[in-house]
């Protein structure tokens, strides 16, 4: 199979992430915080290394300011329902994955919150300025994804970060798409509130994911449980991380995470985030070569991750999809990408477009057979 879904998940994963994993659960997967033995101490140990390395990662103020959760989609709605109160205002934009545009709009519809859609242009890029027009005196949140999981484009979030904090307002990045590929300074950027996924290009196992809670930020409990560490509270302790964290954190998973984070690190963001556009740059001419193909985003590399999204005259994007993945065991990612608001946008709505998306594991010979196949299947 060649994998060019990584924008979903990425795959395979470093040998490392593998090994690690392994080595935890034969010997350290025992619930951390909840007792003294040695067992616990380790798996309680793993979880305070896996946030010292999101720390020095994405330089937050402090460790236990990064909870572990689910995923980004977890991470995303602990943010919104915990930040969000009765009449608030929160500007977005049409580039959200639905982990932002369900849980606002469904608090828009509840009559809770307004909600201001702002929209990119037609490269796939949102204007700060857009942003800064639509501040009101009861805007509270400021929700941007980092890059756009449809287009690849990367948004200018330092300055709508720097307009967020110069009229007092909470901003929030989605990160899913650059954590782990793009450099991410949540002091220098202004960020509130991150939310990452761990199985995307940090290289982790899938159900993991962090919320980076910046100390301007008062968050409510997501859930009430378990702590380990304090256990004669009535209600939630306070402390960070685990006001958030209730209950038995997926220690394994985060084992695997902090070794993908380290793979990251030792790797170098700029080689990863090099190599993977130079691939998606290789695929955008050969497209152009092909003809018959519409190619959707910027043509710059250097303000896109690698991700590329086309569709064909010829056919529709989910059949296209299905031949490559049965026909030439290919897989890339045909719809909507959990983003119709794109899409409507960009005219390929309810159809959707092919997305691909490459990885760091992805070789120039993958690149050249997806443009051979598509030139086979479109002729």
């Amino acid at each position: 199979m060649i994998y060019l879904d990584n924008a979903a998940t990425s795959f395979p994963k470093p040998e490392e992430v593998y090994r690690a994993l392994d080595l935890f659960a034969r010997h350290d997967l025992a619930n951390p915080g909840r007792a003294g033995h040695k067992m616990a101490l380790a798996a309680e140990r793993a979880l305070d290394e896996g946030r010292h390395q999101l720390n020095q990662l994405f330089h937050g103020e402090a460790p236990e300011r990064f909870v572990f959760t689910l995923n980004c989609t977890d991470a995303l709605n602990m943010a919104f329902k915990g930040v969000l109160k009765d009449g608030d205002h929160v500007i977005t934009t049409d580039l959200e994955h639905n982990s932002v545009s369900r849980p606002l709009r469904a608090m828009e519809l509840a009559g809770r919150i307004q909600l201001t859609r702002v929209h990119a242009d037609r490269g796939g890029t949102v204007d700060p300025d857009d942003i800064c027009e639509a501040v009101t005196p009861k805007t509270r949140l400021v929700a941007l994804t980092h890059a756009s999981n449809v287009l690849g484009t990367v948004q200018p979030v330092p300055e709508v970060g720097r307009i967020a904090r110069e009229r007092n307002l909470l901003f929030l990045v989605d990160a899913a798409q650059t954590a782990g590929v793009l450099p991410i300074d949540i002091q220098d950027m202004c960020i509130d509130l991150l939310a990452i996924p761990g199985h995307k290009s940090l290289l982790g196992p899938t159900g993991t994911g962090a919320l980076y809670v910046g100390s301007r930020a008062s968050v409510g409990a997501w859930r009430e449980g378990g702590t380990g560490g304090d256990s004669a509270s009535e209600t939630q302790p306070r402390e960070f991380p685990y006001f958030l964290e209730g209950g038995t954190p997926n220690v394994l998973g985060v084992a695997g995470l902090t070794a993908g984070v380290r793979w990251v690190q030792e790797k170098g963001m700029e080689q990863i985030h090099n190599y993977e556009t130079a691939l998606i740059e290789r695929l955008r001419l050969r497209l152009d070569e092909l003809g018959g193909l519409e190619v959707f985003g910027h043509s710059d590399p250097s303000r896109r991750v690698a991700t590329l999204s086309f569709r064909c005259e010829a056919l529709p994007a989910a059949e296209l999809g299905g031949i490559l993945d049965q026909a030439f065991d290919i897989a890339v990612r045909p719809g909507l990408h959990c983003a119709p608001y794109v899409h409507r946008s960009l005219g390929t709505f309810p159809e959707g477009t092919v997305r691909v998306s490459a990885g760091f594991f992805n070789t120039t010979q993958d690149i050249d057979q997806l443009a051979q196949s598509l030139q086979e299947i479109t002729s």
